[in-house]
């Protein structure tokens, strides 16, 4: 596969329990990418902040390890509330898991900022069909 441009960094994002790292096991089993999953860089970091700073730092420190990582195609999956927190990620591709009403941690379900821009808005918990959603969407961002 041959990309339009030379990296994608895709965003999967929502509230706690909205699916988002469901999604992205399965389409990393789909496509060839680098996955970057919020749990994980915060163990790694030893970084459970989830005060707005905190957010904001673990938005930073996701954008950096997707523009370090050598895939050309990265699908990070992280709650991304602040409109703040996305410009500072940079995704090329916003899939929006809006799949739930409030959240598993009831920390955002008042702070949470709607994204305004998004290239995918996914509203059912259903993995079969939003994998096939999102992978029909891929196809034409992606030339075979």
């Amino acid at each position: 596969m041959h990309l339009k441009k030379k990296k994608l960094k895709i965003l999967i994002m929502g509230l706690p329990g909205s699916g988002k790292t469901t999604l992205a096991k399965k389409l990393k089993k789909k496509i060839k990418c680098h996955w970057i999953n919020a749990d994980n860089v915060r163990r790694k970091f030893k970084d459970w902040d989830f005060s707005r700073k905190g957010v904001i730092r673990q938005a930073r420190r996701m954008g950096q390890l997707a523009n370090k990582s050598k895939n050309k195609i990265i699908i990070a999956d992280f709650i991304c509330p602040y409109n703040e927190g996305r410009k500072l990620f940079s995704p090329n591709i916003i899939i929006w898991m809006d799949t739930i009403k409030k959240g598993r941690l009831s920390t955002f379900d008042k702070t949470f900022q709607k994204p305004k821009k998004f290239d995918l808005r996914l509203k059912t918990k259903n993995l079969i069909n939003n994998t096939k959603k999102v992978n029909d969407f891929l196809k034409k961002k992606i030339i075979k």
